[in-house]
């Protein structure tokens, strides 16, 4: 007998008073929640209405008080949705692109119509503009209406000793400055035409076949009018760019090296880039779900654990069939964290700060629910303690370590090793830290803002299985990523989520310290952000 979702939602939540997360009840929520009748959990479906009332009930049954503005359980978001024609017509110079093929290109501009015409490109190199640093790509070139082309990761990606970026950004450590949407964003700021970047698989840490699976689609959050997008968006084929390059009389691997350099300045393309597309445009209402534990003696102030609800719906069939994609590990498993967080917090004694637990909308469409929580918070982001995000924990069993993303950036660390210390773990650092998995997460969107943010996801590298050790732990790694994203990513019965559940308990721990304690996380000497949390110091005394 199939018990109505309400139903279910109270029997899964019935009060058990206990220490410890339980990896059973993990499993019940990610069986729940991966279900076809989910859809895969796609924002703007029928499956998102379903995701929305389920996490609301289980709230509500563990005695949760709404989260949300004006005392509701969720934050509306409302979301453009892009695709740009098949049809549209690109090129550069007398060189005509095919989109997916030499080029990969999208809008989130809510415009019908793409229209560039003959816009002068420039190289920029890494285009970083980093005081803090001492560094700038730009030289105070104005590139208003001009098609900037980036080089992927930041200048210390393939700095060699010598170069003056050696060191500068974290070595082979990925900082915000890598990122693509960074490069798309002060594209924007600086009033370019578009932006396109030179894909290396290393470089981005993915090969061209993600950066192509958009086929012109994208997604965006309703901005403020002052809050531009760069029209074009995307980014060149690595052979094509090179081919490009010596067409115009420059060599790409002599620029690569001058980039390491910081007397770069930008350099002048003889070609032309040109864009024709029409745009379909659809707007979408969707929604995050807040919870809260309100503190007794500073309500004011906040500790948010979260995770993104959201998966890929729906998609084109695999070799067998199958179509959903319903998103088990990501983020099921996270959500059935936070959701566990919300019960053995309520189960305790009461936070003397306020205990705000957020799932996440359009998480895979460029963490747009954050980034709208952001930029429209419920709860001052100057007294948000911190923010401790779940997202993709490994279902095989208990590690002797935990993987830490990230690591060196802020005072949560010690945190977080004191936590594992106590469990017999200790902390071991991702794997591929030039790939930057912590800018690739929803906590990112308020640590720009400068909140101290930790975030476990189990892609940062091999855990240290307590059977089998880190060659077990790679096996699970290498298995799971072939399902990330796809229809394979669905729960499975013989999961071993104790790891899982020790992962939870970690920020279990962290929470009882960040809630009752006049504790302020810091950001770490030479961190992009400790700047930007200094700024509203006179906010926290």
């Amino acid at each position: 007998m199939r018990l109505p979702l309400l139903a279910l939602a109270l029997t899964i939540a019935a009060p058990v008073l206990a220490e410890d997360a339980a990896p059973n009840r993990l499993s019940d929520d990610v069986r729940v929640l991966a279900s076809p009748a989910f859809g895969g959990r796609a924002p703007g479906t029928a499956g998102e209405k379903k995701t929305l009332d389920w996490l609301v009930a289980r709230f509500a049954a563990l005695g949760l008080k709404p989260g949300g503005p004006d005392g509701q359980w969720v934050q509306k978001v409302p979301l453009i949705h892009t695709r740009i024609a098949p049809t549209a017509q690109m090129s550069i110079g007398s060189t005509a692109l095919t989109q997916g093929k030499e080029i990969a290109v999208t809008t989130v501009r809510a415009a019908p119509r793409v229209a560039i015409k003959d816009s002068p490109m420039v190289f920029v190199g890494y285009g970083v503009s980093a005081p803090e640093a001492g560094w700038d790509d730009f030289k105070g070139m104005d590139v208003r209406g001009k098609t900037l082309v980036f080089l992927v990761n930041d200048p210390d990606f393939e700095a060699q000793a010598g170069d003056d970026a050696k060191g500068k950004f974290g070595d082979r450590r990925m900082t915000y400055y890598g990122r693509w949407t960074y490069k798309f964003e002060e594209a924007a700021r600086r009033g370019a035409a578009a932006a396109l970047i030179v894909h290396d698989t290393a470089g981005a840490g993915y090969p061209w076949s993600t950066v192509n699976a958009s086929n012109g689609e994208n997604y965006d959050i309703v901005r403020d009018a002052k809050d531009t997008r760069v029209p074009v968006q995307g980014w060149i084929a690595h052979d094509v760019a090179d081919r490009l390059f010596a067409d115009a009389g420059l060599d790409l691997a002599k620029l690569r090296v001058a980039a390491r350099s910081k007397a770069f300045r930008p350099v002048a393309m003889t070609p032309r880039f040109s864009a024709a597309a029409d745009v379909a445009v659809e707007r979408i209402e969707s929604a995050n779900v807040l919870a809260k534990i309100p503190g007794t003696k500073r309500p004011d102030e906040t500790v948010m654990f979260a995770a993104h609800w959201d998966a890929y719906g729906e998609g084109p069939a695999d070799a067998s069939g199958k179509t959903l994609r319903p998103g088990a590990n990501d983020d099921a498993l996270g959500i059935a964290g936070v959701v566990e967080l919300a019960r053995l917090f309520k189960a305790g004694a009461a936070p003397e700060r306020t205990l705000v637990f957020a799932l996440w909308t359009g998480e895979e469409r460029g963490l747009l629910g954050s980034e709208h929580y952001a930029t429209h918070p419920v709860y001052p982001l100057a007294k948000t303690a911190a923010n401790l995000t779940l997202d993709i924990l490994q279902t095989a069993g208990p590690a002797k370590d935990v993987v830490l993303v990230g690591q060196g950036q802020s005072s949560l660390d010690a945190m977080l090793a004191d936590a594992a210390r106590a469990q017999g773990r200790t902390v071991t650092p991702e794997t591929f830290s030039e790939r930057g998995l912590f800018y690739r997460a929803d906590h990112f969107s308020v640590v720009r803002r400068g909140v101290p943010s930790l975030l476990l996801m189990a892609l940062g590298g091999a855990a240290d299985l307590r059977i089998g050790g880190r060659a077990a732990g790679q096996k699970w790694l290498d298995g799971y990523m072939a399902c990330y994203h796809k229809t394979c990513d669905a729960w499975d019965a013989g999961w071993d989520l104790r790891g899982a559940a020790a992962d939870v308990d970690l920020f279990h721990a962290m929470g009882e310290r960040l809630g009752k304690a006049d504790l302020w996380p810091t950001w770490s000497a030479g961190s992009e952000f400790l700047a930007i949390r200094d700024g509203s110091a006179a906010m926290r005394k």
